[in-house]
Formats: structure tokens, C-alpha cells, sequence
């Protein structure tokens, strides 16, 4: 099933802060996902949180893989910042994701959330995102694409197209707080058959 994951910095303690901090991340986030076979669909980093759209193939794969980063990506940090201490607030929150309804609202969530955090560069441009790989400027390996995102056309430039013009009509202020919402409640989010099973 496809989650949608969150991990957020403690307020005000910014966690990427310099260009080798998210390529850590990112580095560690392409090792680890192939080690507990985990499909990386969509991702995001901005100062004060991970973003992520997962699929794992087993049932641990997503909490093994977010352990070992905790503690790979943590520990190397703190390293080169000279600190001590977690990063995180708390452990990271998951939302079970309906791909047939929510799939493409979900990456478009996680790529926008520059935007949403008020980054002043384009999204479009934000380089520590996916994005740039669904618009077909900067293909990346590490993103595999869901069965729900190959549905928006018959060949890559079509796909590209066709996401490029849902994520600039961007995501409803109402629906992106549903999917916030339930990343960091916990919860399924689905049509009420999905949620119900």
C-alpha cells in the first residue's frame, strides 16, 4: 500500500540547513529504500520537514527503513554539526494512501510543500524534490513510478504534461489539510470502502 510520510523538525530548529544535508538524506533515503525494497514515488525536503510517498513490499519495510535512516542519517549529522541529540519531532507519522483516489494529490502535496512553506524559489526549481523528475527536467532513479501516475498518458512527454498542468492548478486549501491531517494523525485516506478495510 502506498503511506504517505512525514517527519518534521522541532519548532524553530531547522534540520536541512546546508546542501550537503539533503544530499545526505537523499543518499541515505536511495540506499536504504533499496536495501528494505521500498518504491520511493515522490518526495520533498524543505528547512523543517521530510516528505515522502512510499510503498513498501513488505509489511516492516517503511518502519526498518525509517529506523536505519534515523539512525545513519542522525548520527552523520550531528557528526557535522557538532550537536548532540534527535532531530526529529517524535517519531515519524505515516498516512495509509487510496492510490485510486489520492495518488496524484499526494505527490502533488509533497512537491509543492516548498510553496506551502513559503520558499522563495519556484517549486519547479526546487531541487531537493521530485518534481523536477515528474516534469521530465532532471530524471531521477531513485523515483519509481505507481501504476496511478503512468495512468495520466500513453507516453513520458504526455505523463509530464499532464502533471505539469495539475501541479499548477495546485491543490485546494481544504484538500491539502485533509492530507496533512491525516499524515500526522495516522489515518487511512480513501474512499470510505478503503478506509473501512
Amino acid at each position: 500500500h502506498v503511506h504517505l510520510v512525514m517527519q518534521c523538525a522541532p519548532v524553530g530548529a531547522p534540520v536541512f540547513r546546508e546542501a550537503d544535508d539533503h544530499r545526505l538524506y537523499l543518499q541515505h533515503i536511495g540506499d536504504l529504500a533499496l536495501e528494505h525494497r521500498v518504491a520511493v514515488h515522490a518526495y520533498s525536503l524543505t528547512p523543517s520537514q521530510a516528505l515522502l510517498l512510499l510503498t513498501p513490499s513488505t509489511d516492516d519495510g517503511i518502519g526498518r527503513m525509517q529506523q536505519a535512516l534515523g539512525r545513519r542519517f542522525g548520527a552523520a549529522y550531528n557528526r557535522r554539526h557538532g550537536r548532540t541529540g534527535v532531530l526529529w519531532e517524535g517519531r515519524f507519522r505515516c498516512a495509509l494512501i487510496d492510490p485510486a483516489l489520492h495518488l496524484i494529490d499526494c505527490i502533488r502535496f509533497v512537491e509543492s510543500a516548498p510553496q506551502r512553506e513559503g520558499m522563495t524559489a519556484p517549486s519547479a526549481e526546487h531541487f531537493w524534490s521530485s518534481l523536477g523528475h515528474h516534469l521530465g527536467q532532471q530524471p531521477n532513479p531513485m523515483v519509481t513510478e505507481h501504476p496511478a501516475f503512468w495512468a495520466l498518458g500513453n507516453t513520458p512527454f504526455d505523463r509530464e504534461a499532464a502533471y505539469r498542468r495539475l501541479f499548477e492548478q495546485g491543490l485546494s486549501a481544504p484538500l491539502a489539510q485533509r492530507i496533512e491531517h491525516a499524515a500526522r494523525m495516522g489515518w487511512a485516506l480513501g474512499s470510505p470502502a478503503f478506509v473501512a478495510a
